[in-house]
C-alpha cells in the first residue's frame, strides 16, 4: 500500500485535520528568501511539529537553501526528513548527508525518462517525481505524463503533481509509488479541507 504525505501545511488548523486521519507524512515549506503561497516561518513549523500526532513523520520543504539552514531545523528536531524541491546538485547532497542523518528527499521536475534514470544516481533516500511548476515548492495541481516513469526504479519514490481523489487509485495501480503526494487538492480556498483529505486517506487506505 502506498504511503501519503499532504504537503503544505500552515495553520493548527491543518494539524488537527491530519491528525485526525493519520496520513504518514505531512510537509512544511521554510525559506530564507523565496516567497512561497504555502512557506511558513521556522519556528511556527517548531510548533507546528510539536502538536503532530507521533505516527505522522514531518518532513521539510526547501528550495535551493544554505546547508547550514536545513542542518539547524534537523538539529532543532523540527522535521525527520529533508525534502529537496530546487536544482541541489551532487556536491550539495553530498556535503548535507554528512551533517544530517535524516533521509533525503529529491525532487524531479520530470519532462523524460531520461531525466528520472540520471535521477536514480543521485544520493538521496527518496526521490519525488513532481510537474516541472515555475514556482519549485510545487502545490500547482497539474498532473504530469506518468509513461515516463520506467516500470522500475532503483529507488522508492514519492509521487506529487495534480493527484486528487479522482485519480489517485489509478496513480497507485499504474506506477505504484512508495508515497503519494498530495496538496492543492485536498484545500479549500487555499487550505486544508477535512473532507477532501478525509476522502484521499479512505481511498488510499483501501487499496
Amino acid at each position: 500500500m502506498s504511503k501519503i504525505k499532504i504537503c503544505g501545511l500552515q495553520r493548527s488548523q491543518d494539524i488537527e485535520i491530519v491528525n485526525e486521519f493519520i496520513p504518514d507524512y505531512v510537509g512544511f515549506i521554510m525559506s530564507t528568501k523565496e516567497k512561497f503561497r504555502r512557506q511558513i516561518p521556522v519556528d511556527k513549523a517548531q510548533k507546528l511539529s510539536e502538536l503532530l500526532d507521533p505516527m505522522i513523520k514531518p518532513v521539510g520543504v526547501f528550495v535551493d537553501e544554505p546547508v547550514e539552514f536545513i542542518e539547524d531545523i534537523c538539529r532543532n528536531d523540527i522535521v525527520e526528513a529533508v525534502q529537496l524541491h530546487g536544482n541541489e546538485n551532487m556536491e550539495y547532497i553530498l556535503e548535507l548527508r554528512k551533517r544530517i542523518p535524516n533521509p533525503i528527499i529529491k525532487a524531479v521536475h520530470v519532462s523524460s525518462i531520461a531525466q528520472i534514470v540520471a535521477a536514480e544516481k543521485i544520493p538521496c533516500s527518496y526521490l519525488l517525481l513532481d510537474t516541472a511548476y515555475e514556482d519549485k515548492a510545487g502545490g500547482g495541481g497539474v498532473k504530469f505524463n506518468w509513461d515516463l516513469i520506467p516500470n522500475k526504479v532503483s529507488k522508492p519514490f514519492f509521487l506529487a503533481g495534480g493527484l486528487n481523489a479522482d485519480n489517485i487509485l489509478e496513480a497507485i495501480k499504474q506506477v505504484n509509488p512508495y508515497c503519494v503526494d498530495l496538496s492543492s487538492s485536498v484545500e479549500t480556498e487555499g487550505y486544508k479541507d477535512r473532507e477532501k483529505v478525509r476522502e484521499v486517506i479512505k481511498k488510499v487506505r483501501s487499496v
